[in-house]
């Protein structure tokens, strides 16, 4: 459920007409709705709760915003975070220090020296050699690291190959029949609390069937670990619930996850740990765009855009599905392919789609666009950076300026040697 719906013949977000926000701040624009936010966020707690211990850390790289991550902080979310500047993100909105996660394979030095002045949580361990840097650095500051060991169960999550990342061939994770030594290695060394074992082996899952079996496979080695005398207190089983992007889909809800891991972890005596991401965020937002004009095509009309690739990257990227809908439709429907004005034939939405019939000037929206939208925008042919705004009720506020041209350009310099 979203709380984007047509309201006298217009499509509001909550009790905000966007045809409002769009001539006031511009398109392309992503709008969020708090309501929606809030929503997710408490369908998704509320279903854990059949399990006796949680934690809950959300995955800010599929929506960085601050205002958003300040809403999910008031809910008791922490953070998953991949770089240290998602780490200042969730700091910044008031998530607790204890409550975020460290994840990726490439953390630097210095973001887990920031990490461990801040007071993080756990950071997930992508390797041994990893697992060894960060003991060091902890021991050369007088402190302790909480740590976690990412196993890669060579699980297919059956999901997009660009997005799968628990299968062998993938980057993360250390190899699954060498866990348990490394994790007895590790939880020997100086520098390191090694309290448990993490996994993550994708994200837009439409069944529960990868992850029942992964999380199996990760329960029997927590056993294999704990019978060598090593404590594992804390299992985080990562993120990966998809969300509906095409009309009619359907995915697991929370309280069907919920009940299979009670089913697979109920005497496993852990905190578990949780990281969602695009379950929370994705219908929380729609990128508006303005029509700019549709011209003759060989076959069907191309509807041309004022958003880009630039702006919602993931049909370039994944081939992504976006359902496309006018802001005033008329009850006119025609066959057309949706582009941006980016000079690359990637920059396409949909190719001979049905879809409300617009034209010059008409407002029109990508849904599920909260997740892996702006966060992954760009300024590819000196476009602006999109901006973001959220939705209160009545009420709106930008949350995200556009940064335009001039301002980027500002930021460079021509050296001396060129004048």
């Amino acid at each position: 459920m979203d709380h984007f719906e047509l309201n006298n013949g217009v499509l509001c977000a909550e009790n905000v007409p966007l045809p409002v926000i769009a001539a006031e701040v511009g398109t392309p624009v992503y709008v969020y709705s708090r309501a929606t936010l809030t929503r997710h966020a408490r369908v998704f707690r509320d279903a854990l709760g059949v399990l006796r211990d949680v934690k809950i850390a959300f995955a800010v790289k599929s929506n960085p915003n601050l205002a958003v991550l300040k809403v999910l902080a008031a809910e008791g979310y922490g953070a998953d975070v991949v770089s240290g500047g998602e780490m200042e993100r969730a700091l910044a909105a008031g998530m607790a220090p204890d409550g975020i996660v460290f994840s990726g394979v490439g953390k630097t030095a210095a973001e887990m020296r920031r990490g461990i002045e801040a007071g993080i949580g756990q950071f997930n361990l992508e390797s041994e050699e990893e697992g060894l840097e960060l003991a060091e650095i902890a021991a050369s500051m007088g402190k302790v690291a909480s740590a976690a060991l990412r196993v890669n169960p060579d699980v297919d999550a059956g999901t997009h190959g660009k997005i799968s990342t628990g299968k062998a061939e993938n980057k993360f994770g250390v190899p699954f029949d060498r866990a348990a030594a490394i994790y007895g290695r590790l939880a020997t060394t100086p520098g390191l609390n090694m309290r448990g074992l993490t996994l993550h082996i994708g994200s837009q899952l439409s069944r529960l069937e990868p992850l029942e079996a992964a999380f199996n496979k990760v329960g029997a080695l927590m056993e294999e670990i704990r019978a060598a005398g090593h404590s594992v207190t804390h299992m985080d089983l990562g993120g990966g619930i998809g969300v509906p992007y095409k009309s009619g889909e359907v995915f697991p809800q929370p309280a069907e996850y919920a009940a299979m891991v009670a089913r697979v972890t109920g005497n496993w005596g852990v905190t578990l740990m949780f990281e969602p991401g695009r379950v929370i965020t994705g219908n929380t937002g729609v990128l508006v765009t303005e029509v700019i004009r549709v011209k003759e095509g060989a076959s069907n009309p191309w509807v041309v855009v004022d958003a880009a690739m630039n702006d919602l990257a993931r049909p370039a990227l994944y081939d992504a599905w976006h359902d496309f809908a006018a802001v005033e439709p008329k009850g006119e429907t025609f066959t057309a392919n949706i582009v941006g004005p980016i000079c690359e034939s990637s920059d396409t939405f949909a190719m001979a789609r049905s879809i409300d019939k617009v034209g010059r000037g008409d407002l029109a929206v990508f849904r599920t666009a909260g997740a892996y939208g702006a966060t992954m925008a760009n300024t590819y042919n000196s476009r602006p950076l999109v901006p973001e705004v959220m939705v209160d009720g009545d009420k709106w506020a930008v949350v995200a300026d556009r940064i335009d041209p001039a301002t980027i350009l500002a930021a460079e310099r021509v050296p001396d040697f060129l004048k």
